[in-house]
């Protein structure tokens, strides 16, 4: 079995959007899977707070929960980029 294969993939919405209070570039979100969980996401430089919220984003679920800059982060907010450009990826019309 692939290591890709593993990854358990969900719809999140999410819910809140707050200042990383010891980094830069990062965001703690707080969203809404299959239970609610906090998530560490680098995409300040991209995404202002609003425009994530109420977003339903691909999170991955089933990551060991990691310490990042002192902050718990429980999952990985999937993004795409091209070129420049750094998208979240969505699913606007799925439920959680």
């Amino acid at each position: 079995m692939s290591s890709f294969s593993k990854l358990n993939l969900k719809v999140a919405i999410i819910e809140d959007v707050q200042l990383h209070p010891n980094a830069d570039k990062l965001y703690v979100l707080k969203i809404v899977a299959d239970k609610p969980r906090q998530l560490v996401a680098g995409i300040k430089q991209f995404y202002s707070p609003d425009q994530l919220k109420g977003k339903h984003a691909i999170i991955v679920s089933n990551l060991k929960p990691a310490i990042i800059r002192g902050i718990e982060s429980q999952g990985m907010l999937l993004t795409a980029q091209i070129e420049t450009v750094v998208k979240a990826l969505e699913a606007p019309n799925s439920a959680v």
